[in-house]
Formats: C-alpha cells, sequence, structure tokens
C-alpha cells in the first residue's frame, strides 16, 4: 500500500512538470520572438525536449505503477530506467545542439531587440524551473523514482543554462558585446551535456543491473549491528531495482537442526529488520541454508549440544563476504 501511495504521488507531480513544462515554453517562445535572440531560441529548444520527455516519464509511470501480472511477475517498474535512459539521451542532444549553435554564432551574429523583455520572461522561466526540479528530484529521491530523479536534474540543468542564457544576455545589454552570449551558452551546453550523461549512466546501470555497492553497504550496517543468535551468516546478498521497488536475494545460515517453522522465523525477522531500517516496501527472498563443521568455529551461539568445534572468533560481517557466493568460516 505504502508503495501504490508513493506511485500515485509521483504521478501526480509528473502532471503537474508537464503542465509548468509546456507554459515555460510557451514563454520562452515568446521571448524569442521578442527579441530575436538565438540564445533564448536554445533555451526553448531545450524546453521542447523537457515537454517530450516529461511526457514519457509520465507514461513510464503509469505503466510501472501496474499491479504484477503473469507477463511481468517483478512488476513494470524497469519501464523508468528506459525513460531515464531517453530523457539523459535527450539532454546530451540539448546540450550538443546548444554548443554548435552558440560555436556558429560566435561568427555569425544576429541582431537582437528589446533584450530587457527577454531577460525579465527568461529569468521568471528559469527561476520556476529550478523551483519545480528541485522539488522533482526530492520527491524522486524519497520514493526512490528514477524518473523522478532523472527529470528533477534535467528541469534543473534546464535552469543553469538559462541562468548562463541571462549571464549572456545581460553582459550583451552592458557591453554591446554580442559574441559574449555565444560564449556563456557554450559553457553551459558543456554542463547540460556532462548532466545528461550522468543520468544516461545511471539509468543503463539499472537496467543491465549493475550492483548497488552504496545501498549493499548500508544493508551490511544494519546486519551486522542487529544479527541474531541463530544468523551464523549471510551471504550471496544481491539487490536487483524494478523502478522504485528494490529486490533482495540472500542466503541465510541458522542451525541445521532448526525446524522448519524456526527457520522461517529467523528469515522473517531478517525481512523485517530490513524493511524496518531500510525501505518498507522492499521485497526479500532469503533462502536459508544449514551451518556445516566449519561454521562451529565461527557460531557464538551458547548452549548448542552438537557443537563439532570450539568458538574461536566472531567474524564482522563485512562488504566482501556478504556479497560472495559462500558460507562463512570456509575462507
Amino acid at each position: 500500500m505504502i508503495n501504490v501511495n508513493r506511485q500515485r504521488e509521483a504521478i501526480r507531480l509528473q502532471i503537474f512538470v508537464v503542465l509548468v513544462g509546456v507554459l515555460l515554453l510557451i514563454a520562452k517562445f515568446v521571448a524569442f520572438f521578442v527579441t530575436n535572440s538565438n540564445a533564448i531560441l536554445t533555451d526553448a529548444l531545450e524546453s521542447i525536449i523537457n515537454v517530450v520527455a516529461g511526457l514519457f516519464s509520465l507514461y513510464s509511470l503509469v505503466l510501472s505503477s501496474r499491479p504484477k501480472d503473469l507477463n511481468h511477475p517483478y512488476g513494470h517498474g524497469k519501464i523508468e530506467f528506459v525513460a531515464a535512459t531517453l530523457e539523459g539521451s535527450l539532454i546530451l542532444v540539448a546540450g550538443g545542439a546548444i554548443i554548435f549553435k552558440s560555436f556558429y554564432n560566435l561568427f555569425e551574429p544576429v541582431v537582437l531587440h528589446k533584450l530587457d523583455y527577454g531577460i525579465y520572461l527568461t529569468a521568471a522561466a528559469g527561476i520556476i524551473n529550478y523551483v519545480v526540479g528541485y522539488l522533482t528530484e526530492r520527491k524522486g529521491n524519497h520514493t526512490k523514482s528514477m524518473v523522478l530523479v532523472a527529470g528533477g536534474k534535467h528541469l534543473k540543468t534546464d535552469a543553469y543554462s538559462t541562468a548562463g542564457i541571462l549571464v549572456g544576455l545581460l553582459l550583451i545589454y552592458l557591453t554591446g558585446q554580442v559574441w559574449l552570449d555565444s560564449v556563456v551558452a557554450i559553457i553551459f551546453g558543456a554542463l547540460i551535456c556532462f548532466t545528461g550523461y550522468r543520468i544516461l549512466r545511471a539509468s543503463l546501470a539499472g537496467i543491465m543491473d549493475e550492483a548497488d555497492y552504496e545501498l549493499l553497504q548500508r544493508i551490511v550496517k544494519v546486519l551486522n549491528e542487529n544479527r541474531r543468535e541463530n544468523w551464523i551468516d549471510i551471504h550471496n546478498l544481491r539487490v536487483i531495482k524494478y523502478g522504485a521497488t528494490l529486490h533482495i536475494d540472500c542466503h541465510l545460515t541458522v542451525p541445521w537442526y532448526l525446524t522448519v517453522l524456526e527457520a522461517h522465523d529467523e528469515v522473517e525477522q531478517l525481512a523485517l529488520l530490513i524493511r524496518e531500517k531500510i525501505d518498507p516496501a522492499i521485497e526479500l527472498f532469503i533462502h536459508t541454508d544449514p551451518c556445516v563443521v566449519e561454521s562451529c568455529s565461527i557460531c557464538s551461539k551458547e548452549g548448542c549440544d552438537v557443537r563439532r568445534q570450539p568458538f574461536q572468533q566472531r567474524i564482522e560481517w563485512d562488504f566482501d563476504k556478504v556479497i560472495a557466493d559462500k558460507k562463512h568460516g570456509l575462507y
């Protein structure tokens, strides 16, 4: 239920983002027709990409919110990575177009008109873009939605490029040096390309199920600090992301003589701990392994009547041990 509410909030926010994007697009084209500024035109063209990417992101959020079915047993969350990939690619295209056009304008400057009106409209659009982008990215981090995070970063970088254009327009307005507009736009175009690369890199990592080491280390820390007596070791820990949903699987080594019911209780306690400390919407698949002779030397369980080796030392569950597909004590 928590995950469903998050998805609904994300969809409502993305609808708002698209509507704001359309209004800002109109405002920027009005500014272009008033000023005849190619710098403002590049900003307006980037806003077209914002709207197109926003619509696709909205579609991906609606699709990813659908419940699991027979054809998609893990849900539809992977579409969010596809949407983020598209958005990152569009940002790269926009940044490249801005750099190309601005470089061309260094040699072919244009005559500008009514720069003061263009500055006012562009400044207002930039401020709104940044505020909406900041709120969207923050909400995306809270709901663990890559689409919202990517969209928020896109809007913020659009605001940065708008700021660069404003600097150029102000310098032109004050000095009359038209070439300054292109230089500033080239600098911010490079910044836009870098942001697009980062979004594209993160989305492709999600599609390829690249290990999230930061998240894994958080999980290992929580497990190590809250380990129970019957948790002899945890190994083969893996995390897969399906949009905002995290799927975790691991192997839990428990005393071999536990009943099925007792082993299941240990699994439930482990799942409860991770959901409480990391994310309540996490899905877990935990496989139980029986302890072996080599496990005795690292098992601190007291009153074990079947111990075959004396306890030697408690092994801290560090990152390398927990992600390895091997019981502790067999190293």
